[in-house]
């Protein structure tokens, strides 16, 4: 038997087992067989088509089309068991479910599935191809209040590899009408009356979010201060599933500035969505992973292990996912700064502790926490990672714009 849940107005079971009990399928029309809800629910008697999508790794069944069946789930429907074969993530052409990128909290695994497959099909896009031009009269204003180059110019190539075009700012707080004191809200409201999508990146956590409740058009959070950098994390499990070919039952060690590491605290939050996951957390005591990253693993059932010991952790990880230790974040306290620096380096040796299959990460720009020796290494996945990037964005600009 089969449990489910309805969440809202979302169109899923969240299921509680994969275990499916049989079912008739009809065209246009399915019976259960058994059912397990708080009423008795038999929809055989519904004429129109609809889809019906799951995904049993993932344990998510979607209902889509099918106006008549959404209003009974709504009125009360809590489970169904259904048996299915090997749909598609979503329908063609169904509008993406979320109107912004703001924080890896957003994401659940199925949809995460479905950005990823969506991804795959960017990386076959070619120049000149049909779908080189989906975006085609579109246009992305990039708002960057911090420096970046991976980032800003990823996101400026996926929208142009798509057929869009693009506005852009690379210092906005320094030479923008931030300079002059106007508020972010103002800002917001002036750009989005000449683009279609915003990317924003910003010195401040939760700057992102205030963007978002500002908008009228699509805003995309590319990092806010030591707050949250979703779509770093998005690339980042892409990469992990590509490398290791797996997601549930993997172990992961988060090294180097993780207080400060935007990008470890969303890729901590995305990891949680996945089952026997062990993530060790590795850094100075001056950076310590920050406490509510801690609780929320905890409140997910994640494993977690503080360590000290950077050669062991290498020993037992699929994945070591380093950081630099972010010196912008110290102020004027060097001294700590100083103090932090340089202690957890990935070099030849921690790479001989490391199963072969195992791989180096990093989002990069790093200093010196990975010796350019490991670059030759099969293992140092970092570049490809940064690849990566380019088809999530590709995605995450189609999906936003377009839909799926």
């Amino acid at each position: 038997m089969v449990i489910g849940y309805l969440l809202g107005d979302l169109e899923y079971f969240e299921m509680a087992s994969t275990t499916y009990s049989s079912c008739m399928m009809h065209k246009g029309s399915f019976s259960l067989r058994s059912v397990n809800c708080n009423k008795q629910f038999m929809c055989n008697n519904y004429s129109q088509s609809f889809s019906v999508s799951t995904d049993l790794t993932h344990s998510r069944l979607v209902l889509s089309n099918e106006k008549a069946m959404k209003r009974e789930l709504r009125n009360g429907i809590k489970c169904l068991a259904l048996e299915v074969k090997d749909p598609p993530l979503y329908s063609l052409g169904e509008k993406f479910q979320l109107d912004d990128v703001i924080e890896a909290q957003q994401f659940d695994r199925y949809t995460l599935s479905a950005i990823f497959e969506v991804a795959r099909e960017m990386e076959k896009i070619e120049k000149g191809s049909p779908g080189s031009q989906i975006l085609k009269g579109y246009l992305m204003a990039t708002l960057f209040y911090e420096p970046s180059t991976r980032t800003r110019l990823s996101f400026e190539s996926a929208m142009k590899r798509l057929g869009g075009e693009v506005l852009t700012t690379e210092n906005a707080r320094e030479f923008s009408s931030a300079a002059k004191g106007e508020t972010l809200e103002d800002t917001i409201r002036t750009i989005q009356g000449y683009s279609d999508i915003i990317v924003m990146r910003h010195f401040e956590s939760g700057a992102a979010k205030r963007a978002a409740a500002t908008a009228d058009i699509p805003i995309i959070n590319a990092g806010d201060g030591p707050g949250q950098h979703p779509t770093q994390a998005l690339l980042d499990v892409y990469t992990i599933e590509r490398e290791i070919g797996k997601l549930d039952g993997i172990k992961v060690g988060l090294v180097g500035d993780l207080a400060n590491g935007r990008t470890v605290r969303s890729l901590a939050y995305l990891l949680a969505k996945y089952q026997d996951v062990k993530i060790y957390l590795v850094s100075p005591d001056v950076v310590k992973m920050k406490d509510d990253i801690k609780e929320y693993l905890t409140s997910k059932g994640v494993e977690w292990e503080e360590s000290a010991d950077l050669m062991e952790v290498a020993s037992s990880c699929d994945v070591v996912y380093q950081t630099r230790i972010q010196r912008e974040r110290f102020g004027g306290r060097v001294d700590l700064y100083e103090e932090a620096r340089g202690k957890y380096i990935v070099d030849h040796d921690v790479l001989k502790a490391m199963q072969k299959h195992a791989v180096v990460m990093h989002p990069l720009p790093r200093l010196d926490e990975i010796t350019v020796d490991v670059d030759s290494d099969p293992r140092a996945a970092y570049f490809r990672q940064a690849k990566n990037g380019l088809y999530i964005r590709m995605a995450l600009l189609k999906l936003l714009l377009l839909g799926w």
